[in-house]
């Protein structure tokens, strides 16, 4: 299962909304039946350049924030798949949010095979010799406050990814020449943020998107224990909760590709021991089965209809090869009536898998009947005019509401079409 050739077809971007905020891109043959020899990282990290603030256009008036590369790194052996330097964007915090620092953890993908590694490597997700030396920081990293109400004046950190395993492997092909040291890359850089100030925190929250939302949830309880107890910690995934879902041939995708993940790049010593006691290492790899024993305030951030997981685990151009769902897969709005009821099981599949974490008094929720994936990176998803928002909360609003404790927060979203504040996705 190495799906997804043609990662090299000509994406035009545009940011067209409609009066309910529908973004239109075009997309082409990426999406084809015939999409079978890159990988699965190829899809995540086109959908995460779309969404993500480091591959687009910067907005007008973003804060530019410079890349640090962590020094020290390589003697610890914390290195990208190609043995180059980790690195991050730090933007100092200020007035009442001098000590208080968000940690963004970068997503983009994951590779499960030495050739799809090999090539990952020759990227930004793999190596930093391609990293951005600049990134816009906006919605969640914004540094105004109408844009970012509650976070705008911490030290907000983005950790780039260049490992393929939602910083969680740790081992080597020397042959291939590939390091897969994820669980070192996020040791080093905590032990660098740790010295230049993070240690003197009073607030801190670990986030992150997608493949970066997973690793969020997998580091939250070590982030944590990071600091002193006086200190407030918390941790945000957002489109994170990547189920174990079948797809619409019957098939497990998603299971398979996962399985390749922690397989390849010896995830399975970090993952942690309250699930491999009781299920597999692959199972451990998935957000369902480690949500319920996370120690530190969690709050899960997703469409309840993933634009990435709709895509690539639900119907995948591999288990659609006559391409029913050629159409349904571009724009929710163009799916049959039995799609539309394929995807509400996928929705009840969510939300079955965060009932008993919803249960918890100190968790928090906002999972929005939307086609997207990463709304906390992006301004007109995070906090804008016309933003989304379930039961008139935006999700600025509903994050820093749950963290500051100023109110319980579990908004689940009425399903599809209800919603009419959604910036759903179109692909053309």
């Amino acid at each position: 299962m190495e799906g997804l050739k043609g990662f090299c077809c000509v994406v035009v971007l545009g940011m067209l909304f409609s009066q309910w905020g529908v973004q239109s891109f075009e997309l082409d043959e990426f999406f084809a039946g015939n999409v079978t020899d890159v990988s699965f990282l190829e899809s995540m990290s086109y959908l995460e350049s779309v969404y993500g603030v480091s591959a687009a256009a910067p907005p007008p008036g973003a804060l530019m924030v410079g890349l640090t590369l962590v020094q020290g790194a390589a003697a610890k052996g914390a290195v990208c798949l190609d043995g180059t330097l980790p690195g991050y964007h730090l933007h100092r915090g200020f007035g009442s949010g001098a000590n208080s620092w968000l940690v963004q953890l970068e997503g983009g993908g994951w590779c499960n095979s030495i050739r799809t590694c090999v090539y990952r490597k020759k990227t930004r997700r793999g190596s930093s010799n391609y990293f951005e030396k600049q990134i816009a920081f906006t919605g969640i990293l914004s540094n105004k406050a109408w844009e970012n109400p509650d976070f705008f004046n911490w030290n907000r950190v983005k950790i780039r990814y260049c490992d393929g395993a939602s910083f969680a492997g740790d081992s080597e092909n020397k042959a291939a020449g590939l390091q897969f040291r994820g669980q070192r890359i996020w040791l080093a850089a905590m032990e660098d943020l740790m010295s230049k100030g993070m240690r003197y925190a009073n607030q801190a929250l670990l986030s992150g998107c997608s493949a970066g939302g997973l690793a969020s949830i997998l580091h939250c309880d070590e982030f944590r224990d990071l600091f002193p107890r006086s200190t407030k910690v918390k941790c945000l995934s957002d489109a994170g909760l990547f189920l174990d879902s079948v797809d619409v041939s019957g098939g497990r995708t998603i299971r398979n590709f996962f399985g390749g993940i922690v397989s390849l790049q010896g995830v399975r010593r970090n993952l942690p021991r309250t699930c491999t006691n009781r299920l597999d290492p692959t199972s451990c790899f998935f957000p369902q089965n480690l949500i319920a024993n996370i120690k530190t305030p969690l709050f899960l951030l997703n469409a309840a209809y993933d634009a990435w997981q709709v895509q690539e685990s639900v119907a995948p151009p591999k288990a659609d090869p006559r391409g029913t769902w050629r159409f349904c897969r571009k724009n929710i709005d163009q799916c049959s009536g039995s799609e539309i009821q394929h995807l509400q099981g996928f929705r009840n599949h969510m939300l079955n898998a965060v009932r008993g974490f919803a249960a918890y008094r100190q968790s928090g929720l906002f999972i929005n009947s939307c086609f997207a994936h990463c709304q906390s990176e992006r301004q007109d998803t995070w906090f804008a005019r016309n933003c989304p928002v379930v039961g008139n909360k935006a999700i600025a609003t509903a994050v820093g509401d749950w963290y500051f404790d100023r109110a319980n927060v579990k908004a689940i979203d009425c399903p599809y079409p209800c919603d009419r504040t959604c910036h759903n996705l179109v692909f053309h």
